[in-house]
């Protein structure tokens, strides 16, 4: 690749292939992956465009739709028996909640979203099953076993491996983002409509094809599985608090608008699967790097962008540990938001996976210190639930409360494994 004469090669991301191409033998053929790119001394033979804040940014945006794709992709869809819409966060991006609502409606499809997509679509809506990426097979894997088609609309590989729905690679798949796919034996793509999301499905939505057959639905049975398992869990005593009982009282105090943060570990896999989202943006989950300890510095960047509404940061104590230091710069820039903190004294996630996959677990304990105290050393409020009514209460107090409020909850992770017990009994049955 050629030099710049006063640096090293300038890179930039691939545009669509322009005549100019052919000549130069020594550049990347079309059929070579995306990651590959132009230098920018040919920059200025290319046209530039205006990007829209909040859509999917690329450096060369395609805003219609390719119509022989649309095509392809409609007669794929008409064809399916039992076609699914995996909605991912490339969905959030390009604020495309209206343009999937009507897609999904228009041909009556069962939709699951990524971690990082719950909300996309509400979870009242009928067709929503639920969130895919649990680590074993869960409830919305049902329906991804059943599809022969898969419409993976602003999916991303970094959200989750593919290899959890499309085990044997042999559903085909219909991508719709505003830029290729990565390369996976899991996700063979038949179709690609590389455009605007939201163009790209009021493209597809207006083609209203008539005489669609579908087989036998799942969603409603999925739906009523996850329901139950919150509703059960929501009127659970025990204490330590079990993480059911927990993520009942939060969605009974968070209004629909109101934001979580869900951190990386446990807590994001009982977070993803039970927390009903009615809005996008309002259940944040790090799913790409699955950064721990996300949670306390993105509150602070919520409460900036949305100093209207209430804010809570969901952690574990390990995530917390990690980051608490945070603490200081919330009570310095006057930034009021609530953390509740999962007491567990271990690394929950970790041990749970060594206790899956080795049947034990070693290096996961760790001691804590006293959280009120810690919490009030900064400047903060501290609580400590002592037993599981007060949860709510004490919830719904600092919410309201115009600081920081710090407070622990002691959780029982012993359902960890009796979940992973529980998916794989139903899935063997």
């Amino acid at each position: 690749m050629p030099r710049l004469r006063n640096g090293p090669t300038r890179c930039i991301p691939r545009p669509p292939f322009p005549k100019w191409y052919a000549r130069h033998s020594s550049y990347p053929r079309p059929n070579v992956p995306a990651r590959h790119f132009w230098p920018f001394h040919k920059i200025s033979k290319l046209k530039r465009h205006r990007t829209t804040p909040g859509r999917c940014q690329s450096p060369y945006k395609v805003t219609v739709p390719p119509l022989l794709q649309i095509d392809l992709a409609m007669n794929l869809i008409q064809k399916a028996r039992y076609p699914v819409v995996l909605a991912g966060y490339g969905t959030v991006r390009a604020n495309a909640t209206e343009s999937l609502e009507r897609f999904v409606d228009t041909f009556d499809l069962p939709v699951a979203t990524t971690f990082m997509a719950k909300g996309v679509l509400s979870d009242r809506h009928p067709n929503v099953m639920g969130t895919i990426g649990y680590t074993t097979h869960d409830y919305e894997n049902f329906a991804f076993d059943k599809a022969d088609l898969i419409i993976a609309i602003g999916f991303e590989l970094q959200e989750f491996d593919p290899v959890r729905i499309n085990p044997k690679g042999d559903t085909p798949v219909v991508h719709i983002h505003c830029f290729m796919q990565d390369v996976d034996k899991s996700y063979p793509v038949a179709v690609n409509i590389i455009a605007d999301i939201p163009a790209s499905l009021d493209a597809l939505t207006e083609k209203q094809v008539t005489g669609i057959t579908r087989s036998e639905r799942l969603e409603k049975k999925i739906r009523e599985d996850l329901r139950h398992e919150l509703e059960k869990g929501s009127t659970d005593t025990r204490f330590p608090l079990r993480p059911e009982r927990i993520i009942a009282d939060i969605r009974h105090i968070m209004g629909d608008d109101d934001i979580v943060l869900a951190d990386t570990g446990a807590i994001k896999m009982w977070m993803a699967r039970l927390y009903p989202t009615y809005k996008p943006s309002t259940c944040l989950i790090t799913n790409g790097l699955s950064t721990m300890s996300f949670a306390l510095p993105g509150a602070l960047g919520a409460r900036i962008a949305c100093p209207d509404k209430k804010i809570l940061a969901v952690m574990g104590d390990g995530s917390f540990l990690m980051n608490s230091q945070e603490l200081e710069t919330a009570i310095r820039e006057k930034l009021p938001f609530v953390i509740l903190v999962w007491v567990d004294q271990n690394y929950g996630l970790i041990k749970w996976n060594m206790d899956l996959k080795l049947g034990h677990h070693v290096d996961v304990h760790f001691n804590n210190p006293d959280f009120v105290k810690y919490a009030e050393s900064f400047g903060a409020r501290g609580k400590l639930v002592g037993k599981a009514d007060d949860l709510a209460m004490l919830l719904k107090e600092a919410l309201d409360y115009d600081g920081i409020t710090v407070i622990a909850c002691p959780v029982d992770y012993s359902v960890n494994l009796q979940l992973s017990e529980t998916l794989e009994t139903v899935k063997s049955a």
